[in-house]
């Protein structure tokens, strides 16, 4: 009788080791089939102007875009200079981007390399230059003059002015006004070449105390963590001076697949919805929203584009 009771007993625990090593078995499979099963994380780069990456806007935007739609994408951020950034943008290795260059902008437009999906925000250039003021731009009625008294003192020996020299946005602007003054500062001097973003431009202007252009919201960022020793804000002018963003989609064969398109078009309805809301609360002033000023921008845009 003992004999069968032990023999049950090891019968039924066998069954049970079974039962419990097929179950596993059986949960493994199951969570296997539901990893696999679950969407992958998206991957679209980015390329920017280094102005909006370092006020830290697009990430605040591509969060805001992400806990909104539960898209789960992942920007990755090329920041770089406009005409960098639109390089990139040309070639496909970025599918979207955010710059501020109408001339350059246009330039690829027209060959067919990109298409611009908005105009999503704005601000404004400034001169800067160190408190003394020895070109007395401050007095100069536009920016076109303010840049004629930084040549001369220049060439008196009485300033410098430091140049991005990186064919940024910022870069093309300063380039555009010296066409406009008919005069030529390359080579002088007194007109020095950083090669860097805008950030590090400031930090050697404020450094040599010489005269820049910079957007208004990398410098107000700056003033604001009290970087500056000598640097303040002398010319504003509202013409000559305004700052349009847009953003763009790559035609690249890199970028023409439906997830890509979806993705872009999905963000930029977001952007010039939410997004102008986050403009409006979070940056005026760094970087206003283009809502309620889409003629006066369009304007804008027409005729920076034209100046080449």
């Amino acid at each position: 009788m003992f004999n069968i009771i032990n023999k049950t007993a090891i019968f039924i625990i066998s069954l049970l080791v079974i039962a419990v090593a097929v179950g596993s078995l059986g949960y493994y499979i199951w969570k296997e089939n539901q990893s696999s099963s679950m969407p992958a994380k998206n991957v679209i780069i980015v390329s920017t102007t280094t102005s909006l990456y370092q006020i830290g806007v697009l990430d605040d935007l591509f969060n805001s875009f992400n806990n909104l739609t539960n898209m789960n994408i992942s920007f990755n951020v090329l920041a770089k200079g406009s005409g960098e950034a639109l390089r990139l943008l040309a070639d496909g290795s970025a599918c979207i981007g955010f710059v501020h260059a109408p001339s350059l902008e246009l330039q690829y437009m027209n060959q067919g390399k990109i298409e611009r999906l908005a105009i999503f925000g704005y601000n404004e250039f400034i001169l800067v230059g160190p408190k003394s003021d020895p070109a007395n731009v401050s007095q100069a009625p536009n920016v076109i003059e303010a840049f004629k008294r930084i040549y001369e003192a220049g060439e008196r020996g009485d300033a410098k002015f430091v140049s991005r020299a990186d064919l940024s946005g910022t870069n093309v602007r300063e380039l555009q006004i010296w066409n406009l003054t008919k005069l030529n500062p390359d080579g002088k001097s007194w007109y020095l070449k950083s090669g860097q973003g805008m950030s590090q431009t400031l930090l050697m202007a404020d450094n040599l105390n010489a005269y820049t252009l910079t957007d208004i919201g990398t410098y107000l960022k700056l003033a604001g963590q009290n970087k500056f020793n000598n640097l303040v804000i002398l010319k504003k002018d509202p013409l000559y001076l305004i700052n349009v963003y847009s953003m763009y989609l790559s035609k690249s064969s890199n970028c023409d697949n439906p997830n890509t398109w979806y993705i872009a078009y999905k963000f930029k309805d977001f952007l010039m919805d939410q997004g102008q809301q986050i403009l409006e609360t979070k940056y005026k002033g760094l970087v206003d929203p283009a809502k309620g000023s889409e003629s006066m921008l369009q304007q804008a845009w027409e005729t920076l584009a034209s100046l080449g």
